[in-house]
């Protein structure tokens, strides 16, 4: 599970109830279910509570450790919640929630229409040394995708990723495996991603600095986002001759790769700013006064820390993987080299330099923003809800 690095809550983990006393129309009874409750994962239900005041909402979260335990052991942990006993018209859970177990554990649930809100998937995380090989997280994504009503997912790519996969995993099985399950799931599911508050859609206050850039690296501290990468880059552009600034923020945690501390002592003069901003507003500050934003992920499903710095104005500077061709212009990306980190950080250097000889300008995500995505969102539960009348 990956997180967004610059998301807070000062909620408890628990129960959180968003009904109202009042009088009025009877709502329709919502539950939401957050089996590792950061990052992304906190950030989109608390917007979809926001935004989706139709609905009388309760939301059900567990504490984001022990991964392992949390994505297989989910519907044990939740089996003597009173809340899953009530009645309820639609049940809303994360991709780390067990939906199959749940359901069966839980057989009052089983006619719930259901919405699996996929922020990733199992199947697609680049393996890290030392990293314990098992398919129980993985089936656990794909007996949830097989029981919910429909499957929404964050980005094309993580959509392309997890039928791929999970076609593949099939063909590998000895027997008795039933035909259309990828069929069945690609028919209910769509890509939705999560929002971007429209208040990062800003106007920016200032030009970009093309002579020395201030360059802004913003996600999550781990492996899979390249630190080395990110290093082989920055020492490209210093030989070259290409003056640049340099924040590195996000998320860090007790264990991080060494890159980090071998990127701060080499570049420490152009350091603008270093490690996790705590303020949001001091962190949305940092946002407008970047020039560009970079990524070196091996792994992005959807990327909401570029969305964010492309909203406040920011060039973006990202692989031509993953999910960024669905919302970073073709000039902004530069060519993968997955295995060859210094054939990728010459790639990176050289599209750098052509955006800033070419006055490039930046392209805010617009239809990714909450005024958009929000109706989308609106339709899908009232589509859920109707079902549960139907039936």
């Amino acid at each position: 599970m990956r997180d967004d690095p610059h998301s807070h809550d000062p909620e408890p983990y628990g129960s959180h109830s968003h009904g109202s006393c009042s009088g009025g129309p009877k709502r329709p009874r919502a539950l939401i279910l957050s089996a590792y409750d950061v990052g992304s994962h906190r950030r989109w239900r608390q917007q979809l509570v926001a935004c989706q005041p139709a609905y009388d909402w309760q939301v059900l979260t567990l504490p984001p450790r022990f991964f392992r335990w949390r994505i297989r052991g989910n519907a044990l942990s939740w089996l003597r919640e009173p809340a899953l006993s009530r009645s309820w018209d639609l049940l809303v859970v994360t991709s780390m929630v067990d939906l199959a177990t749940l359901k069966g554990l839980q057989p009052q649930l089983a006619r719930v229409p259901t919405l699996l809100y996929m922020h990733e998937n199992q199947f697609a995380y680049p393996e890290s040394a030392g990293q314990h090989q098992s398919i129980d997280p993985q089936l656990v994504n794909l007996y949830s995708a097989i029981a919910a009503d429909r499957v929404a997912f964050n980005s094309e790519w993580n959509r392309q990723s997890f039928l791929t996969a999970v076609d593949a995993l099939l063909r590998k099985l000895p027997d008795a495996v039933p035909a259309g399950v990828v069929d069945s799931i690609r028919a209910k599911s769509l890509v939705l991603p999560v929002p971007l508050e429209d208040r990062l859609f800003v106007s920016r206050q200032q030009p970009h600095n093309r002579d020395e850039p201030h360059l802004l690296w913003n996600h999550r501290w781990e492996y899979d986002k390249g630190p080395g990468r990110l290093l082989a880059l920055l020492q490209r552009l210093e030989a070259q001759g290409q003056r640049f600034r340099l924040s590195v923020v996000g998320e860090r945690f007790r264990s991080q790769p060494p890159e980090f501390e071998a990127i701060r002592s080499r570049f420490g003069h152009r350091l603008e700013h270093w490690g996790f901003l705590e303020d949001r507003d001091g962190y949305d500050t940092l946002l407008a006064r970047a020039d560009v934003v970079v990524s070196t992920a091996l792994h992005d499903f959807q990327g909401l820390a570029m969305l964010e710095a492309m909203a406040s104005g920011c060039l973006a500077l990202a692989p031509d993987r993953l999910a960024y061709p669905e919302y970073v212009p073709e000039h902004q990306r530069y060519p993968s080299h997955p295995t060859d980190e210094g054939a990728e950080a010459r790639a990176a250097a050289h599209c750098l330099t052509a955006l800033l000889d070419a006055d490039a300008s930046p392209v805010q995500p617009r239809q990714w923003s909450l005024s958009h995505l929000g109706p989308r969102y609106r339709e899908l539960l009232a589509e859920l809800v109707v079902q549960q009348v139907r039936e």
